[in-house]
C-alpha cells in the first residue's frame, strides 16, 4: 500500500472475538497498525505507546487499530496485561496483513523470514491512504504518526 491506494475492506475478529468491519470506519480517518506478535518487546511498546497517545488520537476522532496474526484470546490477554485502549484485530491467515503490503521476508536475527514487517497506515475519510510507514523502528515512531494526523486534520 502507498499513500493514493485505496485501503482494503476488511472483516476481523477483535480482542473480545466480535467481527470488526471497515465499513464501521466509513468517514472516519483512522490509523491502522500492523505488528509481529504480542507480548515481545517492541510490540508491547509500540502498543503502550499508542496507548499513552490515545486520548491526543481520539481528540480528532481517529481510532487505532493493532493488527496482528495472534488469535482473539491472546489479544485479550494482552491488551488486559498491558491497559491498552487500542482496538486489536485477529488476522490468522494474514490476509489483510498480505493485501497491505505488510507481509513479507525479513531478517531476523539474521535470518531470511517470513512474516509481518512492521507498518502503520493513516486512512482517510474515503477509504485512501493518506500516509504510510514501513519497517518502521518503534522509538518515536508513534509521534511521527500523531504530528502527520494532526496535519492532515488541518488540511
Amino acid at each position: 500500500m502507498e499513500v493514493g491506494d485505496r485501503f482494503p475492506k476488511f472483516a476481523l475478529k477483535d480482542e473480545n472475538g466480535e467481527v470488526f468491519n471497515s465499513d464501521s470506519l466509513n468517514g472516519l480517518r483512522y490509523v491502522i497498525y500492523f505488528y509481529p506478535k504480542d507480548g515481545t518487546s517492541g510490540c508491547t511498546k509500540e502498543a503502550q505507546d499508542f496507548t499513552a497517545a490515545y486520548a491526543k488520537f481520539m481528540l480528532r476522532n481517529i481510532p487505532i487499530i493493532g493488527v496482528s496474526k495472534d488469535t482473539v484470546d491472546s489479544h485479550r490477554k494482552f491488551r488486559e496485561k498491558y491497559s491498552l485502549k487500542v482496538k486489536l484485530l485477529s488476522d490468522p491467515e494474514h490476509t489483510l496483513t498480505e493485501e497491505a503490503g505488510a507481509w513479507g521476508t525479513k531478517m531476523m536475527y539474521g535470518k531470511e523470514v517470513r512474516g509481518t514487517i512492521r507498518s502503520t497506515f493513516i486512512i482517510g475519510k474515503t477509504g485512501i491512504v493518506e500516509a504510510a510507514w514501513k519497517n518502521v523502528k518503534v522509538d518515536g515512531h508513534v509521534e511521527k504518526v500523531l504530528e502527520k494526523a494532526i496535519s492532515l486534520t488541518k488540511t
